[in-house]
């Protein structure tokens, strides 16, 4: 099965764009099936010019998830008319930092003003280094998750710990 390992960051600083791997993403995503932390997520997503299905247990750090690639138009489609929520749009940055690729996201809409950043992990107890441009660790404050910031009116405030 497979299974992403995967934290998540506030962006504190601008320095991630001095590391970027290449020119910044569109992405628009939706959730056909909103699951809320009890049941799998189905999310439709469009990445340039590809599209995707995918599937995602519950839970924070670590959770099934399938993905497939699918017809652009489909995804258009479920954007347009099928999902529970409004899409989001961000812009998508791939950054190498220590060794690890992370991704940059900074959203667009009602959740403008908000860059997270996210990098997977081959296990939840992999040591890493943190850039200097992450700040507070979202991980496991479920209002940071996706389909969450998709049923929100703005930005949560970060609780701190």
């Amino acid at each position: 099965m497979p299974v992403e390992i995967e934290r998540k960051f506030l962006v504190a600083g601008e320095g991630w764009r001095e590391a970027a791997l290449g020119p910044a993403m569109p992405i628009r995503q939706g959730y056909v099936v909103d699951g809320a932390g009890k049941g799998m997520t189905v999310r439709v997503r469009r990445l340039g010019d590809q599209a995707f299905l995918t599937l995602k247990s519950p839970g924070l750090l670590s959770r099934a998830e399938f993905e497939y690639a699918v017809p652009v138009a489909d995804v258009e489609a479920l954007l347009a008319a099928h999902c529970v929520s409004p899409p989001i749009a961000k812009q998508r940055t791939r950054v190498g930092h220590a060794g690890l690729v992370w991704e940059v996201d900074e959203f667009e809409g009602r959740l403008a003003g908000l860059v997270m950043a996210e990098v997977e992990l081959a296990d939840a107890a992999q040591v890493f280094t943190l850039p200097s441009w992450v700040g507070i660790e979202v991980t496991d404050d479920a209002r940071f998750q996706n389909a969450a910031l998709a049923r929100a009116d703005g930005i949560p405030e970060p609780r701190l710990r």
